[in-house]
């Protein structure tokens, strides 16, 4: 069983999809996904740490309850850095600012001068408080002086409104809209990554655009509960890494950068990711009882 703490359909479900059906045609075992979304992640993610450690259960998880929910829930019965064992990443994906075709800005600069003009006036959209989609909007309104209206929802409802032109922008992942940047539907202004993204050729990341260390970008990867075989951990470490390059132009074609590595590499990373947001998150002041 593979717990994904958000809804079929989101980047975390496609990902955790594609990789499993991989695996279990590598290790001849069935890999059965198990959305139990809510709470920003924290239904799901809980669901995994309560879990028996005997290398049945794992969880495909992301950014936000690994490494963002600490600090913006604020009390949270678990610890996701202590109670679950880093296995593998899988991928890095960049947020994207993506603006309805009613907003006549084509660049970042040209949007940030439109939104300065009419103060208070455009709306985002978020997949909730307190996710690298809010943050992301959060962080580029600070630094560049944009006063906007925030409006999260629930998980990926929220695109709707968007393509219906009742936001105007957002910070979304590469994979939830690329199909909507290549159908015109959507423009793609500017990467929240710290280099270019394989996935979308050509358009700009924010921090090159005058806003230098800009860099929200959202991660996925295996983790399992504290306590499961080190054997498990190492199995199901090795098998990503054999498939993953197989995997590798569709991730990059539907938005994600493959990424691999050791059980002990991903631990490192969450921490350090824990240690950015916890500073974005207190800024900001989102919080969540």
């Amino acid at each position: 069983r593979v717990i994904v703490a958000f809804t079929a359909g989101g980047t975390t479900d496609i990902l955790a999809r594609a990789v499993t059906q991989k695996l279990s045609e590598k290790l001849g075992q069935p890999f059965v996904i198990d959305n139990k979304p809510g709470a920003g992640g924290n239904i799901g993610t809980e669901m995994a740490v309560r879990a028996a450690p005997d290398g049945y259960t794992l969880i495909v998880n992301s950014v936000g309850p690994m490494a963002v929910n600490q600090t913006l829930y604020k009390s949270l019965p678990y610890d996701p850095l202590k109670d679950l064992v880093p296995i593998v990443q899988i991928a890095d994906v960049p947020n994207v600012l993506v603006v309805h075709p009613s907003v006549p800005a084509k660049t970042l600069e040209q949007f940030i001068e439109y939104a300065k003009a009419r103060p208070g006036k455009l709306s985002y959209g978020s997949t909730g408080v307190g996710t690298s989609s809010h943050l992301s909007s959060y962080m580029l309104g600070q630094r560049s002086g944009m006063d906007t209206v925030h409006v999260p929802y629930k998980g990926a409802n929220v695109l709707n409104d968007l393509l219906a032109g009742r936001l105007q922008f957002m910070f979304a992942t590469v994979p939830s809209v690329i199909q909507h940047i290549r159908a015109g539907k959507l423009r793609a202004l500017a990467v929240s990554s710290e280099g270019p993204s394989r996935s979308l050729p050509g358009v700009p990341t924010v921090a090159e655009k005058g806003f230098p260390g800009f860099s929200a970008g959202s991660w996925f990867g295996f983790f399992a509960p504290k306590g499961t075989p080190a054997s498990v951990i190492q199995l199901v470490n090795k098998t990503v890494n054999d498939v993953l390059p197989s995997l590798q132009e569709q991730m990059v074609r539907e938005g994600a950068d493959p990424v691999g590595g050791t059980p002990e590499q991903f631990g490192q990373f969450a921490q350090r990711e824990h240690e950015k947001w916890k500073a974005i998150v207190r800024d900001s002041g989102a919080s969540i009882d």
